[in-house]
């Protein structure tokens, strides 16, 4: 147990820099295809530029982009983890309380891992951490 427990210790960094790379890069897809209409574009075309889609898509692209390479995570992650608590509350809540009925899944799961990104931070393999290890 204690070859476990000292594996899992080793790998957790890594693991969270997995975390932070494929958070960015399903996060982003999401963005570009609202904001830019890539990746099967929405009905309708891309929000009214400035309004609160807009900059919810724009959040969701260049941040989705900046968790992918783990640049000012912790704030980042921080404001994309109350966008997504807003887009769950505007858009699901009011369809009904189960998110598997709301459609809400996803934004809810966001929500928490942003959340926990903007108190972990981009593990090793981010572009915060290789800085600060340069600046030493």
């Amino acid at each position: 147990m204690a070859k476990l427990d000292s594996l899992c210790r080793q790998w957790a960094p890594r693991l969270l820099s997995v975390l932070h790379i494929i958070t960015g890069f399903l996060f982003m897809q999401h963005g570009a295809q609202k904001l830019f209409g890539l990746l099967g574009a929405r009905p309708g075309g891309p929000p009214p530029s400035l309004s609160q889609m807009w900059f919810a898509e724009a959040l969701g692209f260049f941040g989705g982009l900046l968790i992918l390479v783990g640049l000012f995570t912790r704030p980042v992650a921080f404001i994309l983890s109350g966008m997504m608590a807003v887009a769950y509350f505007q858009a699901h809540a009011p369809r009904g309380f189960w998110t598997i009925q709301n459609g809400g899944e996803l934004a809810a799961l966001y929500c928490f891992v942003f959340l926990y990104l903007s108190a972990a931070g981009a593990g090793p393999c981010g572009l915060d951490s290789i800085w600060r290890r340069g600046r030493t």
